[in-house]
């Protein structure tokens, strides 16, 4: 599998606004921290400078990720996608054949994905399903809960 990372324009912005703030904020005040505690006396029983420690190895852990993924970022237009089929970035209403029920997913990077809104990631199960099907075309997913069906009713930006 390619270590390429497709993110939007918008994804890309939110991204580097955190590495931004994490560098230039977050990195500073945990330094700060170390340095504090450190000043307290015996390092073997300073459960404070241990935590800022461990706080400090998560944040380089997470500013050497998002590093890695705007460093193999390719970033994409909405508008420049065709909507013929499901496709990156895509919005998908679809039909569940059980309920009758309809929901409108948008078919989005996995750094990129907001469950609470109905936006997905395409390497999810249904995002999976989903991806290159056209109006009209019947979806069997396989999710933790059994097997939904649903018809794809409509592609948009």
């Amino acid at each position: 599998m390619s270590d390429q990372v497709i993110l939007t324009k918008e994804g890309r912005k939110k991204l580097e606004t955190e590495l931004k703030r994490l560098k230039y904020e977050e990195r500073p005040r945990i330094v700060a921290e170390i340095k504090r505690t450190r000043e307290m006396g015996d390092l073997s029983e300073n459960a404070e400078y241990h935590a800022a420690k461990e706080a400090q190895e998560h944040l380089e852990r997470r500013i050497g990720d998002l590093e890695f993924k705007l460093a193999k970022a390719q970033t994409v237009d909405v508008d420049d996608l065709p909507t013929d089929k499901a496709y990156l970035l895509c919005k998908v209403l679809v039909k569940d054949l059980e309920d009758g029920e309809e929901i409108e997913y948008t078919l989005a990077p996995p750094d990129e994905t907001d469950v609470d809104n109905d936006v997905i990631s395409v390497q999810s199960p249904i995002g999976k399903a989903l991806l290159g099907k056209a109006e009209g075309e019947i979806v069997e997913i396989e999710v933790p809960a059994g097997i939904i069906k649903y018809e794809v009713k409509n592609i948009s930006r």
